[in-house]
């Protein structure tokens, strides 16, 4: 009989098993239940299969469709079904990589001369569930890394033998499903049986390791379902999304637009767009003068040596823009800015500091840029030139916890005012076992990292801490939002840093006249705004909160003879710093109003022979369509109030 391992579950108790026991006899030595739900295991820190054995002291958790990992796993296995499928119908075919995403799961393939059209996935999917009904198992395979490559190259895959280079002998395994075989580190579920109602949804290009030198693959995406209602559900949530799409509807409401000519990833705002970040800037920035921040601005650009300094460069080399050399031979020259960080700093450096004078609270909505690669761009939440809500705060270490606090709340502050409620915190940490992407000694990380921690729970903020999401120069706590159809994006960040002071000789006098280096705090509520306000269009439909709409109240004249009377109604609501328009054109009232509410407009003012006697207006709710008559100033006074309710004087 095996050595007995002692295997701790997620409640603390511990279980006494023999060596080689597997997550699937775990699973059943809790219940049966928990065992036909098991799709994979978590063994210390990293995901099996259900049937690997375990061969040590571990903690064990079985994963199940309600964990990440677990759906993970199914998704990942539902890539390896499309594959074979793929490779079923179209011989020859070649693969690229194929993982599971936040919401299903992707294959990059090569088909050759060969073509698949949107009105081809349908027999896809058929083929995926003719071949999930044999039930064949997911079987793992250690291989040695000359018998893999000479398989791929038997089998003329040129992008799996290109990934086998890259690996060391003695970290190989195949997967093998029926007649699939496929380079793969798994964990994959037991079988193709437990894979139900795939559903393949879009075709993209996407060149071969984001490189745009390299061959366009075919991308299919898709996703799978324990259950058919789930895909169901899944789907009226696909199609809400696609109503909801912040291109679409940027395009409806004349919020922005793209030009090829100007270049892709890099918007124009159009007047209306222009009001919406023009009004959230200005929010912010009356929230910031209340915090004692001071404004700055800076250029687009600046020389390379900044940005070497600051370590912007290399470290982001990737995916920057090209340096415009003065002198290639001697690598001098500028460069598009890719952080606001370096010039605030250079601001801060123009005249000595005392301690007296930290904290220093600089704010800047800065212009930035990066080359993303083009098959990655999407509308505002993608893009290649940007604006952060920058702001650094320089401060000494004694201040840290208060004024990180502070950045916290004012991110919170934000989030509520635009009716983002379904918020988590992420401490964002370093990869301990990927050290060499990061900056600065371990003790700074560690201290940064602890302050962060202490903040937060200052804050009243629940926290999920994630290895590897830090800046490279230090630990961050993000934003992570759930807008209204569920899906979670990183908006706002507030970031620790004891290392750019370090690398720029940063310095202030203390009280004993020495000397001291200052700590920086790297803070965007909205980060991107452009992305906040894709995100925002979606989380709203388009319904943009009374205060922050581009056109809060259009004024409808029913007929030619009150264009005039309409027109004063406008002039008094502009004179109280209400955004209205009038609907000046000869159309029937009716036809107006449906205008009105096409373009999401809150309020709706109907004017006719009666208001225009008694100086009043018929108002109209948008998506209410109730009247109500009231005069001039009474209607302002109600405006006015709700837009001081949400966000303050």
């Amino acid at each position: 009989m095996a050595d007995p391992i002692n295997i701790t579950l997620p409640d603390g108790s511990q279980r006494e098993m023999p060596a080689g026991t597997t997550g699937l006899e775990i699973a059943k030595s809790i219940s049966d239940g928990l065992a036909r739900q098991a799709l994979s295991v978590r063994v210390d820190d990293e995901v099996w299969d259900l049937d690997r054995p375990i061969t040590r002291d571990a903690a064990v958790a079985v994963l199940t469709w309600r964990d990440k990992e677990g759906k993970s796993t199914y998704w990942h296995s539902s890539a390896h079904l499309l594959a074979e499928a793929l490779e079923a119908l179209y011989p020859g075919v070649k693969f690229g990589i194929g993982p599971p995403i936040d919401q299903g799961f992707y294959y990059d393939v090569d088909l050759g001369d060969k073509k698949i059209q949107q009105e081809d996935l349908a027999a896809i999917e058929e083929k995926m569930k003719e071949l999930a009904r044999r039930d064949a198992p997911y079987e793992r395979r250690e291989v040695s890394k000359e018998d893999a490559l000479d398989y791929f190259r038997n089998k003329g895959d040129e992008y799996k033998v290109e990934l086998l280079e890259d690996l060391a002998d003695g970290e190989i395994t195949f997967y093998e499903q029926g007649a699939f075989v496929d380079l793969c580190r798994g964990p994959h579920i037991r079988s193709t049986g437990a894979i139900k109602n795939p559903k393949l949804l879009t075709l993209a290009g996407a060149y071969w390791r984001g490189d745009e030198s390299r061959p366009q693959l075919t991308r299919i995406y898709g996703i799978t379902f324990p259950k058919k209602k789930e895909l169901d559900e899944y789907l009226e949530r696909l199609e809400l999304a696609r109503q909801r799409d912040h291109r679409k509807l940027g395009r409806e409401l004349e919020l922005f637009a793209m030009s090829p000519r100007v270049g892709p990833g890099l918007p124009l705002f159009l007047p209306k767009g222009a009001i919406l970040r023009e009004t959230l800037s200005d929010f912010l920035k009356r929230e910031q003068v209340k915090q004692g921040y001071e404004p700055v601005v800076t250029p687009h650009i600046g020389r390379l040596e900044l940005f070497k300094t600051s370590g912007h460069y290399p470290y982001y080399k990737d995916s920057q823009f090209p340096p415009m050399f003065d002198d290639e031979a001697e690598q001098t020259g500028y460069l598009l800015k890719p952080m606001n960080c370096p010039h605030h700093i250079e601001i801060y450096s123009t005249k000595p500091r005392s301690y007296r004078d930290l904290p220093i609270r600089y704010a800047e909505f800065g212009q930035v840029y990066r080359h993303e690669q083009s098959g990655e761009l999407g509308g505002l939440t993608r893009v290649r030139g940007f604006t952060v809500d920058d702001a650094h705060i320089f401060c000494r270490p004694d201040q840290i916890e208060a004024e990180f606090v502070k950045a916290a709340k004012l991110t919170m502050k934000i989030l509520s005012a635009l009716d983002f409620t379904d918020y988590r915190a992420q401490v964002s940490l370093r990869d301990p076992n990927n050290k060499e992407k990061y900056v600065g000694e371990d003790a700074q990380w560690q201290s940064a990292e602890d302050a962060i921690r202490r903040a937060a729970v200052t804050a009243g903020l629940d926290t999920v801490e994630v290895e590897g999401e830090a800046a490279f120069y230090g630990p961050k706590l993000d934003f992570m939002i759930r807008d209204a159809l569920g899906r979670e994006w990183q908006t706002g960040t507030v970031q620790l840093d004891y290392n750019l002071p370090e690398r720029f000789d940063l310095s202030y006098v203390g009280e004993d006249n020495q000397k001291h280096r200052p700590v920086m705090i790297h803070r965007a509520p909205f980060g991107s705004l452009e992305r906040f306000i894709g995100v925002l269009i979606e989380h709203t439909g388009g319904n943009f909160p009374l205060w922050l709409a581009p056109v809060q109240v259009m004024v409808l004249p029913i007929g030619q003879d009150y264009f005039d009377y309409a027109e004063r109604v406008a002039a008094e609501l502009r004179e109280h710093g209400l955004r209205v328009e009038v609907d000046s054109r000869s159309e029937k009232v009716g036809y107006k109003i449906r205008g009105a509410e096409t373009q999401k407009i809150p309020y709706m003012l109907v004017v006719g022979s009666k208001e225009a006697e008694s100086g009043t207006v018929a108002v109209r709710v948008h998506g209410q369509g109730a009247q109500e008559v009231v005069d001039i100033q009474a209607f302002a006074a109600r405006a006015l109030g709700e837009i001081s309710e949400a966000i303050g004087p």
